[in-house]
């Protein structure tokens, strides 16, 4: 799994998960299958078990309180 985090103030116009365009999504996932293949690869002669995901945290950080994490799987 390769994961993206995003952290942001409480602000009503955007939130962690609309702050990441398709762009940044295709280029991570090209970082991720030059990391298959330099790593994960020339170490063990196979691609992982089940593939790989890529995910998005977000993290919204309130005015007053805790802060309101959301997990995405599978984005792009």
């Amino acid at each position: 799994m390769i994961c993206e985090v995003k952290t942001r103030r409480a602000v009503p116009f955007q939130t962690p998960m609309g702050s990441l365009p398709p762009a940044r999504t295709a280029r991570l996932r090209r970082l991720a299958g030059r990391w298959l293949t330099e790593r994960w690869i020339a170490r063990y002669g196979r691609p992982p078990t089940g593939g790989v995901r890529l995910d998005l945290i977000g993290i919204v950080l309130p005015g007053r309180g805790a802060p309101v994490v959301e997990h995405v799987r599978g984005i792009g």
